[in-house]
């Protein structure tokens, strides 16, 4: 009775976890002017304008056609799903990322990618994504980028 007492214990402990990751994903703005709102709808006042296009934001909830939204600076609020776009983008964070000609280290280094800078995701392959960002393209290790699962 105790073994059966512990192991529901754990699975739920493991299911909770679990439905709690696949319910969050990523989207990116739609548009180059996006309102953040304090709550679901039109007539909640807004809290931030966002003014660049393809910024990932992470869904957190949703209620009717507005979007909980979370993102890379932490900010949360809602948007109109009209707003969001299904394009795949990510922030560079934690310091400089370098961006290489191919998935490894050992290639050939193209730029320095400071904190913040905004790349448009092309595919990612194991730990790295290939991205272009103004002139540049190449592969970046996908622990240095925000808006990924």
């Amino acid at each position: 009775m105790l073994r059966i007492f512990f192991f529901l214990i754990i699975a739920t402990f493991l299911f909770e976890n679990n439905s709690f990751a696949y319910d969050e994903y990523f989207l990116t703005l739609r548009y180059d002017k996006v309102n953040l709102r304090q709550g679901p709808s039109k007539e909640y006042p807004v809290k931030i304008f966002y003014k660049k296009k393809y910024l990932p934001v992470l869904i957190q909830d949703r209620s009717d056609n507005f979007r909980k939204i979370k993102d890379h600076e932490n900010n949360t609020g809602w948007i109109h799903i009209s707003q969001l776009s299904k394009k795949k983008a990510a922030i560079v964070i934690n310091g400089e990322a370098i961006m290489f000609n191919n998935l490894t280290i050992y290639s050939k280094p193209l730029v320095i990618l400071e904190t913040g800078r905004l790349c448009l995701v092309k595919k990612c392959k194991n730990n790295w994504c290939k991205v272009k960002t103004g002139e540049y393209k190449g592969w970046i290790k996908k622990d240095k980028l925000w808006g990924l699962l």
